[in-house]
């Protein structure tokens, strides 16, 4: 059989699936990662498919909201479905299922921290045989954020800078021991508006961010996200990881990859220039303005938007979260009543 743009692409990097739908993974597996956050679990959770899943959570959220006061059932309920999707994923993957925290929490070191913690906890609940060595936290890639990811790597729970836009990011996420990366080559925006085109895309943070960790000796692994093509796909083959969303994988997988057909990855380019690759030093004020200053503070711009985004689909799913507890209390009353509900 001809080689597919996808299996070349597994010839450079770890491919991820960036979906929760399981159906996917089955279709276009084994991946190696598998992502997710909020915009990807309310797309998924809006299938009729998912009512009774909606629904347990939410019950299993009520029975375990004492345990953790420091959250609302309804937020409680969002992890247990974002997770409880990822499980069904678990079996075609050999890596780790990644879970965002609530993007609520982006400048909040300690609520972060409390918020990973209790993704943790929540996987071993729903599924034992689920390790923390096999759950990555994502976590924005504010100071914050990126202070809480250096808690949480010494405690042992592996972590993932994401929104991330800049090199400062980039640089700061390594020092803090970040297992990954995921830089945003497209504003996130892209994908929720028909038409809206990056007319600054980040493939040359993605680039400057791996030849970077592997130079000074760090662990963290880069990991491209928010591509909206499969020429972009391809142009970052032979980065660690590449998260692909559905439509693209399957465009990979019907697409025959013509060896010799000269494209030319940006990292076999950058290799090629050997470029000399200076170490940086980050304290708190070198971050907050090398961030914002990025390419005249459009980087900056694109972390804010990303951030809204995902807290405003935070709040759709806390609403669909709701929904479901409000049920569940009417089903109680009703019950308590002898009355029957429909």
């Amino acid at each position: 059989m001809p080689l597919t743009q996808l299996d070349y692409l597994r010839t450079k990097s770890s491919v991820d699936c960036d979906t929760l739908d399981a159906s996917v993974a089955a279709e276009l597996g084994p991946f190696v990662d598998c992502t997710s956050n909020q915009a990807i679990a309310a797309a998924e959770l809006l299938h009729t498919k998912h009512a009774t899943l909606i629904a347990s959570s939410a019950s299993l959220a009520a029975s375990l909201a004492p345990q953790y006061p420091d959250t609302t059932p309804a937020s409680l309920t969002v992890e247990l479905l974002m997770i409880s999707l990822s499980l069904l994923i678990a079996p075609h993957i050999s890596g780790r299922l990644h879970t965002q925290t609530n993007p609520h929490h982006s400048f909040s070191t300690p609520k972060t921290i409390a918020n990973a913690h209790r993704i943790v906890a929540l996987y071993a609940h729903l599924d034992p045989r689920i390790t923390r060595e096999r759950v990555c936290v994502k976590i924005p890639a504010t100071w914050e954020g990126l202070q809480a990811c250096r808690v949480l790597e010494a405690e042992g729970i592996a972590t993932l800078a994401t929104t991330l836009f800049t090199l400062e990011q980039a640089v700061l996420a390594a020092e803090v021991g970040c297992s990954y990366i995921a830089p945003y080559v497209n504003r996130l925006a892209v994908h929720f508006t028909p038409g809206l085109v990056d007319e600054m895309p980040g493939f040359g943070v993605c680039v400057a961010a791996q030849r970077y960790f592997r130079k000074w000796g760090y662990r963290t692994q880069c990991l491209p996200a928010s591509l909206v093509s499969t020429a972009e796909v391809l142009r970052l083959a032979g980065a660690d990881h590449i998260t692909v969303a559905p439509p693209l994988l399957r465009g990979l997988a019907a697409a025959v990859w013509e060896e010799g057909s000269g494209v030319v990855s940006d990292f076999e380019a950058a290799e090629a220039e050997g470029l000399e690759i200076e170490k940086i030093v980050l304290d708190e004020e070198g971050f907050r303005m090398g961030v914002n200053r990025s390419r005249g503070g459009v980087d900056a711009g694109k972390l804010v938007e990303a951030i809204n985004i995902f807290s405003e689909m935070q709040e759709k799913l806390e609403a669909i979260a709701a929904e479901a507890l409000a049920k569940l209390d009417r089903d109680r009353t009703a019950n308590s009543r002898g009355e029957i509900t429909g």
